[in-house]
């Protein structure tokens, strides 16, 4: 008998734990309120410990290095000061917001909370006159344009600002740059007014984009190291084409012409969002000498009803994507059969709502999603979609944001922040072993190392953990 109550006790307390994974505090005390139990079955304790051991294996490696001339006593501080892998957003909203403490405080996250930054370059507002791209910015680009309007969303180019001020600034701080996209077939979101639809056009159509192709690979060789050649291209049924009028076999054209004019180093990336016809669709443009470096793949909820549902635990198949994390990696093992490596491209998770259990929501959703993405060993960067909320899209969610419209931090940005610049940056204090010999395990990145020598000074060195 009382082996029996012994068994049952272990269970109980087992069944406890599964329900209850790891969560930042500010999440912590009301995640049950807040996600159905159904939900947490999903992301259960062996799920999350998965995902803890999958992060130390891929995401952190063993560092050695010899310091010379030491200080008997020294102790050596290793600072991690950057991150190899890519946490990034886009940069739409550059200089958009109405007001330069806005601006300023949406340029401060990249640098700190984003490494990385996607930039606009679609068709229809970067050539909205034929033969005049905007390269470089003008006065309809300058803060004091945008400081004005009391309507900004009504303007031909909100969220998408002209680059060159943008890629400047990514320089200075040293940002990685995407460039999205050169190509993207749908004719109302993205081809300008001029270029005709009419099918007995399509020759004219190709002509343009190989034309545009070739002119912004020439203007700027590898200044952006890479790029959605071609945005959402498949055909989510076989033999019906998604934008109607469109050039025979476009997708494959496209990075053939862009292969010819980039340089090697630049990164080539295909970007579509989550469907059975993908995988198939880049493994045959790779078989037939497609350059493809990088699968791009889109995680938008767009609905806030379909994020209350997956809150609820409830299955979703949303924008053909679903959320549940054995079906994330059974997609990602798909992917990796391709053998590139992966970047989640456009991620957008709202807050269904406004009020304290809305906010919660996202931040849950993120935390997760982040944990598995992180720990995935093919993926090697995460672009958050909209920064800010009510500055997403025409039918996009709109609280999809981390901070409000007026620059104010949500819980999701606070649970992102603690997990990329605490949970996952590496800072320790460690004594040196015999002739001055240093180990230590840490997440990959570069690092700051600091110790004193035997005169009394101290000392620095940079070290780049991989």
């Amino acid at each position: 008998m009382r082996e029996v109550l012994f068994i049952l006790i272990n269970l109980l307390f087992f069944t406890s734990l599964q329900a209850q994974p790891v969560l930042p505090k500010s999440v912590q005390d009301d995640k049950e309120k807040i996600m159905g139990k159904a939900y947490w079955e999903k992301w259960n304790l062996e799920v999350q410990k998965q995902i803890d051991r999958d992060i130390e294996k891929y995401r952190k490696a063993d560092g050695e290095l010899t310091l010379k001339n030491l200080a008997k006593s020294t102790e050596v501080k290793i600072e991690q000061i950057s991150h190899d892998f890519q946490f990034g957003a886009h940069i739409f909203n550059f200089d958009q917001l109405g007001a330069d403490e806005l601006n300023r405080k949406y340029k401060e996250l990249y640098g700190t909370l984003f490494n990385s930054a996607t930039i606009a370059f679609y068709w229809k507002t970067f050539e909205p006159e034929p033969g005049k791209p905007r390269y470089k910015a003008s006065e309809i680009d300058s803060p004091s344009y945008w400081n004005n309007l009391k309507e900004p969303w009504k303007e031909f180019h909100w969220r998408r600002p002209s680059p060159e001020k943008i890629i400047e600034f990514c320089e200075q701080k040293g940002i990685h740059m995407h460039g999205h996209p050169l190509i993207w077939g749908n004719t109302g979101w993205n081809h300008p007014t001029w270029i005709s639809k009419s099918p007995d056009k399509v020759d004219e159509m190709e002509r343009l984009f190989e034309k545009r192709i070739r002119e912004i690979t020439a203007y700027y060789g590898d200044r952006i190291p890479s790029w959605d050649i071609v945005n959402e291209s498949v055909d989510p049924t076989p033999g019906k084409p998604r934008y109607g009028v469109i050039p025979d076999d476009y997708t494959y054209k496209s990075f053939k012409w862009a292969e010819e004019e980039f340089p090697a180093s630049v990164l080539f990336n295909i970007n579509d969002s989550w469907r059975k016809v993908y995988p198939p669709f880049i493994k045959n443009l790779i078989e037939r000498g497609a350059k493809i470096d990088v699968v791009g793949l889109q995680m938008h909820l767009f609905n806030d009803k379909v994020c209350l549902d997956l809150a609820d635990g409830k299955k979703i198949n949303h924008n053909n994507t679903s959320w549940d994390p054995l079906d994330v990696i059974q997609y990602l093992k798909e992917l990796d059969a391709l053998e590139r490596p992966i970047h989640l491209s456009e991620i957008t998770i709202p807050a269904p709502g406004e009020d304290y259990k809305a906010n919660q929501i996202q931040a849950i959703i993120a935390y997760n999603m982040y944990r598995l993405w992180f720990s995935w060993p093919t993926i090697f960067k995460i672009t958050w979609w909209n920064v800010v909320d009510d500055c997403g899209a025409a039918g996009e969610p709109v609280k999809s944001g981390l901070f409000t419209r007026q620059m104010e931090p949500k819980l999701s940005f606070f649970v992102l922040n603690e997990l990329i610049n605490k949970e996952w940056k590496t800072n320790l204090v460690v004594k040196p072993g015999k002739r001055g010999k240093i180990k230590f395990r840490g997440f990959k990145g570069n690092y700051r190392i600091t110790w004193t020598d035997r005169q009394g000074n101290i000392q620095t060195k940079q070290y780049h953990l991989k």
